[in-house]
């Protein structure tokens, strides 16, 4: 009969295989026999506190699983938890502990092996453990409080809201609305931050849950952060931080970004958080590459690609991956990118899906926004609609930036018309867009667009009605800042280069080449945007005419058809040759 559901024997397997040791290896290390060690493992015989104590020190478990073992006297997993019950069992006291001590025990067991199942990526069973301590812990508001915050930890569908976590986060906090101990504040602020990011994640009120839009999520994020103690607990400043600047992303600069990125990593790194260490990382990395400080996320990526190896976590191995393959995309390095998205990252959303380790949607847009740009990049656009690929992006269209790519897609392959009645969908709700975060990538695009329309000719007046409106909601990121579409997904490229082109469509080529040489600073880390930089440049030069102008344009033509070729970059190369054997056509 299994008397251990999961927790301890589960755990205790997951990381001896992590480290490569096999039963036996690790039985002789911890003075037991093998058989012992695998029922253990297999949950039909309970491992002590001792044995626990000896696998931490083996495996280099950090304590975790001796947080896992059964306490002396105490059954090992709640009967709640091995029969799915709602709610913990009240038990008399034993060995001289308390009823109200063993309930606090098992709460923080709970949440302890919750904690675990959330790290390894086994957001089922998190879910689970969590629901229990929360039931369990009915009657006591700053325990259900806590059980609600890891709940609300766990990774949503992008664009979507959850109305009953929204609903258990408010309850929350009109439950500690009397209590004034310094505990409870800290509380009722980590429950507003999780409750502003949760809000914020509908990408527009069409998708809100009532009138607890983005918006409000924002604003709501914003007074959470300024009443958020400098010298306070730093378990909650790091909450606050994580979730408020999520909260915040779409409606704050990119330099606002990251300055609370830092204060996030500052904060993480004296909590000695695995779980906050890996939020802090991310979110640095997301906002240097956003400001174009691409060397700096270079550095930062080394560091969580070292935290991921520590923490052997599936979710912070997946992310990793898609953070290596947005900058291989970057740099060119397209077989690389394409290993992964193609091969690897299809096996491992398969695997996270079996196990509803996350909601399967957020892995899925990830793994097609890099493959769209993958293709893009290669000049195989025309694939996309070959493949499954178009309906994923299709049934993803209450995100502007799909419908933006598909735009895109449909002029770069050749079917201007229809990609520009699409456009003018995607301009006419561009007004409804936030002032930053996902709004930025999704102008890059259709600026993109605008340059293929105005470089086929023939829709001069759909350019005149988009522009005024694109070049001003894209001003306010000019300079060396770069699209980022996802958490990260892909590099758009730089603001810059997308006001150059919709000054370039409208005309004004003298400016164009103002905002090329601004988009020079973040592109020169990319050999592949540095050949898409230079034929814009030689379009505006050709334009503006003058002394010298047309040589110099057919030098940058050329330049970008060598880099074009190098890197397998097709369309492009297939433009900049067109328009060196054609010298009248910019």
């Amino acid at each position: 009969m299994v008397i251990e559901h999961d927790g301890f024997g589960a755990e205790l397997r997951r990381r001896r295989i992590a480290a490569g040791m096999s039963l036996s290896e690790l039985a002789g290390k911890v003075y037991c026999s093998r058989s012992f060690l695998s029922r253990v493992e297999n949950g039909r015989r309970r491992g002590s506190l001792e044995l626990a104590q000896l696998c931490d020190e083996v495996l280099d478990a950090k304590g975790a699983l001796a947080g896992l073992a059964p306490l002396p006297g105490a059954e090992s997993v709640p009967k709640a938890v091995r029969g799915g019950a709602a709610e913990l069992v009240k038990s008399p006291g034993r060995g001289g502990r308390s009823a109200a001590g063993q309930d606090r025990a098992e709460f923080r067991r709970l949440l302890r092996r919750g904690d675990l199942s959330h790290a390894a990526g086994e957001m089922r069973e998190a879910e689970r453990h969590y629901t229990a301590a929360y039931r369990g812990a009915e009657g006591d508001p700053r325990a259900q409080a806590e059980a609600v915050i890891r709940m609300a930890r766990r990774w949503s569908d992008p664009g979507q809201v959850d109305r009953e976590l929204l609903q258990s986060l408010r309850g929350c906090l009109t439950a500690l609305d009397g209590d004034r101990s310094p505990e409870a504040a800290g509380l009722r602020l980590r429950l507003e931050a999780h409750l502003a990011k949760k809000m914020s994640l509908a990408v527009s009120q069409d998708t809100s849950a009532g009138l607890a839009g983005p918006a409000e999520g924002a604003r709501l994020a914003e007074d959470t952060l300024r009443r958020l103690p400098v010298d306070g607990d730093d378990e909650v400043r790091c909450e606050v931080l994580t979730e408020c600047r999520w909260a915040r992303y779409d409606f704050m600069t990119a330099p606002e970004s990251l300055t609370l990125s830092e204060q996030l990593r500052e904060a993480a790194a004296r909590q000695d958080s695995a779980y906050f260490r890996g939020e802090a990382l991310m979110a640095v990395a997301i906002d240097q590459l956003r400001n174009g400080r691409i060397y700096s996320a270079l550095a930062t990526a080394n560091q969580y690609r070292k935290h991921a190896a520590d923490t052997h976590s599936a979710l912070a191995r997946w992310q990793r991956h898609t953070l290596d393959a947005l900058l291989d995309l970057w740099h060119g390095r397209f077989d690389a990118a394409a290993e992964w998205i193609f091969v690897e990252s299809l096996n491992f959303i398969e695997l996270l899906r079996a196990d509803y380790a996350v909601p399967a949607d957020n892995l899925t847009q990830t793994r097609l926004g890099q493959a769209y740009w993958l293709l893009r990049q290669q000049g195989r656009l025309a694939e996309l609609f070959t493949s499954d690929l178009a309906g994923d992006v299709e049934r993803h269209a209450y995100f502007p930036v799909w419908r933006a790519g598909l735009a895109l897609a449909l002029c770069e392959t050749g079917q201007h018309a229809e990609g520009a009645d699409l456009f003018l969908g995607c301009v006419a709700d561009v007004d409804r867009f936030p002032p930053s975060g996902w709004a930025v990538p999704a102008l890059v695009l259709l600026a993109e667009v605008c340059a293929a329309l105005d470089l086929e000719g023939g829709f001069e007046a759909e350019l005149a009605q988009a522009l005024p409106a694109l070049r001003s909601r894209l001003a306010p990121h000019d300079g060396e800042q770069i699209a980022l579409g996802g958490w990260p997904t892909v590099l758009v490229g730089p603001t810059a280069r997308a006001c150059g082109l919709l000054a370039l469509a409208a005309g004004e080529p003298e400016t164009a080449l103002e905002h090329f040489r601004r988009a020079a600073v973040p592109a020169r880390s990319s050999q592949p945007e540095l050949a898409r930089l230079r034929l814009a440049q030689a379009r505006a030069l050709r334009r503006m005419g003058g002394p010298g102008s047309e040589p110099h344009a057919v030098r940058l033509l050329r330049e970008a058809a060598r880099g074009a070729e190098t890197y397998g970059m097709t369309w492009l190369g297939g433009q900049s040759l067109a328009l060196v054997e054609e010298p009248g056509r910019a």
